[in-house]
């Protein structure tokens, strides 16, 4: 049962969604992107430490900083979203689960993100951005989902520019992407001064090929890799 504040704070065509966690709730639009797996999976994946600040780079409906901020004891998490419908339905979430005091969600385009927030300020930035390139079976570039699954409105290379560019010496970028694009990212990281430390692929099934990766990468750091056991979602 949905209570009047809830009712309050949810549009006709959204639906709220119990995230199984601590009592948390998401304020969805299935007309629009809903959250998958692959959002779970990455805030397990990251470390964030006690007092940290974090940033969610494309934060959607601010899924990502409101699981790490019941899973870590992270100080302040931003999160940063360009569709401004998309970014205010966030904040609802946000203060449904009365975690104003922690997470804020900011309007705004990735490619801008360091003019938006003070350079080398974050110990963490965390994104779940578009895995498919924008020419990949694009119809609708201004429909939501296709922004959201397209690199439509920025690109890998924007995102790890502006962490760059936003992280503090030694800080953590964390990321979950499609192998397909690995040697890529990986190129691409070093470029911008991100050092891959630390890999887990994740698998449907265990005799298939894996469907999605986890990288965490370190903002000035040596180079020395490390492959974590893989995640196996499905044992038949």
């Amino acid at each position: 049962m949905i209570n009047d504040k809830e009712a309050s704070l949810i549009k006709p065509g959204e639906r709220l969604d119990d995230l199984q966690l601590d009592g948390l709730k998401l304020i969805q639009d299935p007309g629009k992107f809903c959250f998958g797996v692959d959002a779970v999976f990455l805030s397990d994946f990251a470390r964030v430490k006690p007092g940290e600040t974090v940033l969610d780079m494309g934060t959607g409906n601010g899924v990502i900083p409101i699981l790490l901020a019941a899973k870590t004891r992270g100080g302040k998490f931003s999160g940063l979203e360009i569709q401004t419908e998309t970014a205010e339905m966030a904040r609802r979430s946000v203060r449904l689960n009365h975690l104003e005091d922690r997470i804020e969600i900011v309007t705004g385009d990735i490619k801008e993100a360091a003019a938006i927030f003070k350079p080398a300020f974050f110990d963490v930035i965390t994104t779940n951005p578009p895995y498919m390139l924008s020419e990949h079976g694009l119809k609708n570039p201004d429909d939501a989902r296709a922004i959201a699954r397209h690199e439509v409105l920025c690109s890998l290379d924007d995102i790890l520019r502006e962490s760059m560019r936003l992280l503090q010496d030694k800080g953590r970028f964390y990321m979950i992407h499609r192998p397909f694009r690995l040697t890529e990212i990986m190129i691409k990281m070093n470029h911008y001064k991100i050092e891959p430390k630390r890999i887990q692929f994740i698998y449907p099934h265990i005799d298939r090929e894996p469907a999605m990766v986890l990288i965490e990468g370190v903002r000035g750091a040596k180079s020395r890799v490390t492959v974590e056991p893989p995640i196996v979602i499905y044992e038949k």
